[in-house]
């Protein structure tokens, strides 16, 4: 859909013929398809991605990157009551499908990682996933892979093309923070692996999270916890309006031999996930078999609870809340590397769907699907060479850009030529913009009007 922004003026001159591509397709959105989502999700590694990281006209330094990942591929967290589990093996075995060349030489060096600097609970995690039947929540070799393939991919761009880190580089260079989970840390440690110039386990620092949304020292938000309550209020009066839904756990639960409301609980979504991205038939008993059917139906409800939850408001709210201590270091670092200082040029907080989810949201992101595995979203900072003192944002969701659809940049497109977004925007909305729709001028007062 490529059309000129400027026609032809009434005196017949043409002026300068911008071709832009159009943001919005002019068709209906198809209905959603449960099955081609539950696969998006999965994200299992098999073509070569293309992405529009490190895209910019030629006069522009790219000088920093941040990212934020949601960890790769895991084990549920839930167990369907009296079903067996997913018999799926933990063991990392290079000759097994998905597989990554370097997945062997990362298993060799994540055996010697004693030098590493890991701050508190993070040193007793095991930096590889290594059971023969995966323990709940434990990272796969698929997860594994993703994110071995995420940091070759962002080395190609960052390292390569646009020489980010030199090949003497320092742990000043590098900021690395995870949540205590061992899926976060190990998700981490393998993008890092293929990512850096040379991984030498000296320089690197690794920071726990104690918070999913990573609110550090400013996690006392009264409002959010208000926002977040009346979010799960919404979500249960959706569920309970849901007829079909209803009748497939009540079928569900016949089948595996307990009340409805305990296979509720179990969150059976979280368990059919796992068998369906590693193509392990659902589980049977003597009674019956849980079956695709049932799957589609809890799957196509997840997909309308997202929907709504873009539409009703209450999750945005709870989002701007959430994520505006993680947002304000964000835009605190952008804006000292851009007064020169060369420290953490190279940001990786490794987190969850419930940290990604609230960032996209709180930016305004409301066309991006729910975070699959392994997902990430990523800051890049430019400075314009012709002048030096100008500096600009990319935004990019699973490699694609998604600056122009951010709440603080989208005017800005009409108006510009450049394919970015001024780090002053960025600034305002994150220090003051984020406020306006709870009256207020501080995160401080907006947690506790």
């Amino acid at each position: 859909h490529l059309i000129p922004v400027n026609p032809v003026r009434e005196d017949g001159l043409n002026p300068k013929s911008r071709k832009r591509i159009m943001p919005d397709l002019l068709t209906e959105p198809p209905a959603i398809d449960p099955v081609y989502e539950a696969h998006v999700y999965c994200n299992i590694p098999s073509i070569a991605e293309r992405s529009m990281e490190g895209h910019a006209p030629h006069y522009f330094k790219l000088v920093s990157v941040q990212v934020l990942i949601r960890h790769g591929d895991r084990y549920p967290l839930y167990a369907i009551p009296k079903t067996k589990r997913p018999d799926i093996d933990c063991m990392l075995v290079p000759s097994r499908k998905p597989s990554h060349p370097q997945l062997e030489a990362f298993i060799k060096h994540m055996s010697k990682g004693s030098a590493a600097q890991m701050d508190g609970s993070l040193s007793s995690l095991p930096r590889f996933p290594s059971h023969s039947l995966c323990e709940m929540g434990e990272l796969t070799q698929t997860g594994v892979v993703q994110h071995l393939r995420n940091g070759q991919l962002l080395r190609e761009i960052y390292i390569n093309k646009h020489k980010l880190l030199p090949g003497d580089w320092t742990a000043k260079q590098l900021y690395l923070e995870t949540t205590g989970k061992s899926r976060t840390l190990q998700s981490a440690l393998a993008l890092l692996y293929t990512f850096l110039p040379d991984f030498d386990w000296k320089k690197i620092t690794m920071r726990h999270q104690w918070s999913t949304i990573f609110c550090s020292g400013s996690c006392d938000c009264p409002m959010r916890n208000h926002y977040l309550e009346e979010e799960q209020r919404r979500q249960y009066s959706l569920r309970v309006k849901n007829n079909d839904l209803e009748k497939i756990y009540v079928d569900m639960a016949k089948i595996v031999g307990i009340p409805t409301r305990q296979l509720r609980a179990s969150n059976p979504i979280d368990s059919l996930l796992c068998y369906f991205c590693h193509n392990v038939s659902f589980p049977c008993t003597k009674t019956g078999c849980i079956g695709m059917e049932h799957f589609k139906v809890i799957k196509r409800h997840q997909l309308e609870d997202e929907r709504e939850r873009q539409e009703k408001k209450l999750y945005f709210l709870y989002a701007l809340l959430a994520t505006h201590p993680l947002l304000n270091q964000t835009v605190s670092r952008l804006q000292r590397i851009a007064e020169g200082k060369k420290e953490e040029v190279f940001v990786l907080y490794s987190a969850h769907d419930v940290t990604l989810s609230p960032v996209l949201s709180a930016l305004g992101i409301t066309e991006a699907r729910f975070p699959r595995f392994a997902a990430r979203l990523v800051f890049e900072l430019w400075q314009d060479g012709k002048r030096p003192k100008e500096h600009f944002i990319r935004i990019l969701y699973n490699g694609a850009d998604v600056t122009f659809q951010t709440s603080f940049c989208k005017d800005h497109y009409k108006r510009s030529s450049k394919p970015m977004c001024p780090l002053e925007k960025f600034v305002n909305f994150v220090k003051r913009d984020m406020f306006l729709i709870f009256n207020s001028t501080s995160y401080y007062d907006a947690c506790r009007r």
